[in-house]
């Protein structure tokens, strides 16, 4: 899978270092994140600016206030919006959105109307999808709220389990929505999930845990100062 006219390889970020890697590594699209134990937050302003100043690819910010579960109160629905119109004055291509209601249902008033203030910027809706207790009726909604893409791993922890419900997603979505495979993704299955589910996205962190090895830690905090990066090497086998 090395030519990018018939594919897109979309790598998640959690750190700007990590983005500016995974840029210069070859990938085709960034989604950026925080803090990737509460599996992806909006990143603050600095770093929004610098990526968008030092990365020429598209970049698509997740908007997601916090971790944990995807119903939002008032308060959090005010911060998404604001993040949105953020995001579209630093002129990004795109950014990554999921909200659900408190039976687990799409909330299509409110994801209609966060499509609508993103524009013209395009629109994931991401993995708040797996968690959603009719799928198909799910997709169907958000391509009525107007979202260009979905990110899903079938609603299993990893898409190699999910792959049966993904075929049936871009079978069903009939080229009026985008729908791209990611979570356990790497460079060893992804011809093998391209192949059966006819995906031409697709999204992988490739990310690394690298330790601490510039200060030395005393020995009574049982802290190690270790971070996630980009694991390049992992990019370009795509």
């Amino acid at each position: 899978m090395n030519n990018p006219k018939k594919y897109t390889l979309e790598i998640a970020s959690f750190t700007l270092q990590g983005a500016l890697e995974a840029f210069h590594a070859g990938a085709h699209r960034i989604e950026f994140c925080d803090n990737p134990h509460e599996g992806g937050t909006t990143p603050s302003y600095g770093m929004l600016m610098q990526a968008r100043k030092n990365i020429s690819i598209p970049i698509f910010p997740i908007i997601r206030p916090r971790g944990g579960h995807f119903f939002y109160s008032k308060q959090e629905i005010e911060c998404i919006k604001k993040d949105i119109e953020l995001c579209k004055e630093l002129e990004f291509e795109g950014v990554v959105i999921g909200c659900l209601d408190e039976h687990g249902k799409i909330p299509v008033l409110l994801i209609h109307e966060l499509v609508q203030l993103a524009y013209p910027m395009s629109v994931t809706f991401h993995r708040a999808f797996d968690r959603t207790a009719d799928p198909l009726t799910a997709l169907e909604q958000i391509i009525d709220c107007g979202c260009h893409r979905i990110l899903s791993s079938g609603q299993y922890p990893n898409v190699m389990e999910g792959k049966i419900l993904l075929k049936e997603m871009i079978e069903q979505a009939n080229n009026r929505i985008i729908i791209m495979p990611g979570s356990g993704l790497n460079s060893q299955n992804v011809r093998e999930i391209a192949t059966y589910t006819k995906a031409i996205e697709f999204h992988t962190a490739a990310r690394m845990t690298n330790t601490n090895s510039l200060f030395p830690s005393p020995k009574t905090m049982n802290e190690n100062l270790s971070f996630v990066s980009t694991n390049t090497m992992e990019i370009k086998k795509y």
